[in-house]
Order: structure tokens, then C-alpha cells, then sequence
């Protein structure tokens, strides 16, 4: 079900993007209402589902997970993959994402690890164990140019 977001709940959860640790008073001078108003609306945004979370963003060489790969799964189901073979892909620590996709393949799934070494292990002791899987195809990336997790939110 879509939720309707006025021009103020759109910049309120574009300062919130930007900074989730902005105090409710500064997002209060930012959209010229009271504290109070700002504090209900984003309580609001919450309970709506709109705002998931509040994260913090590491830099992931820094708890050394420095190889990022991509790897695309075949599942014995084909298309109709099942949620049981996504929640076991969505289990695993390393993993990022998961995501069903159209094509050839019927998963995405976005991998950090320490090294290749670390993603042998994790493709022998965590994938081979899940039983739906066919087939894999990694990719690793060489360097990341840019990685946001931030969307477009429209308005001013």
C-alpha cells in the first residue's frame, strides 16, 4: 500500500537521509514548524513504515570485509523461486541483499567478505548446504565508484 507524503514529510525524511542524527529542533527550523509538530510526524513516518531504520554507514575495509562480489544464483525451482531458498540466501551473515530476479538466474545476492578465501569458504559451508541451488556465477568487483543507499526523494 503507497502513503501519501505531503511537501513537508518529504523534506523532513530528505534531512533525515542526509543526517539521521539531525535533532528534532534543527529539522523544526528547517521546515518552520514546532518541535513538537515535527516530533508527531516523524513518529508518523515510522509507524507508516516510510522510515525503516536509522543507520550507520562504516566504511567496510575499516572491520576488514574488503572484497565485495556479486553472485548470481540458479535455483532448481526456475522462476518461481522459492521464499524458503530467499530466507536461507537472507540468513547468511556476509550477505547484503537478496534479490529475485527475472532472467536466466532467480537470485542476486550482493556478498562482503575479508578476501577470496573467505568467499570460497562462504560459497563451500553456506551456499553448496542450500538445497535448491543449481548453479552460481560470482563476480568480484575490482573497485567500487560509487555505492548509496540514499534515494531521490522528490520536491525542493
Amino acid at each position: 500500500m503507497e502513503t501519501t507524503l505531503d511537501p513537508v514529510d518529504l523534506r523532513i525524511l530528505k534531512l533525515l537521509q542526509a543526517n539521521a542524527r539531525i535533532s528534532n529542533a534543527d529539522i523544526a527550523r528547517e521546515v518552520n514548524m514546532a518541535p513538537s509538530a515535527v516530533l508527531e510526524r516523524v513518529k508518523k513516518l515510522e509507524q507508516k513504515k516510510v522510515i525503516k531504520q536509522y543507520n550507520t554507514a562504516i566504511d567496510s575495509s575499516s572491520v576488514g570485509q574488503r572484497l565485495l562480489a556479486f553472485i548470481f544464483i540458479k535455483s532448481k525451482e526456475g522462476f518461481t523461486c522459492s521464499s524458503e531458498t530467499a530466507a536461507s540466501l537472507a540468513a547468511i551473515p556476509e550477505v547484503q541483499e537478496v534479490h529475485h530476479i527475472a532472467g536466466e538466474d532467480c537470485f542476486l545476492v550482493k556478498v562482503r567478505t575479508a578476501d577470496s578465501a573467505s568467499l570460497m569458504s562462504l560459497m563451500r559451508n553456506s551456499l553448496q548446504k542450500i538445497p535448491n541451488i543449481l548453479s552460481t556465477k560470482t563476480t568480484i568487483v575490482l573497485e567500487t565508484v560509487k555505492e548509496d543507499q540514499q534515494l531521490v526523494i522528490p520536491g525542493k
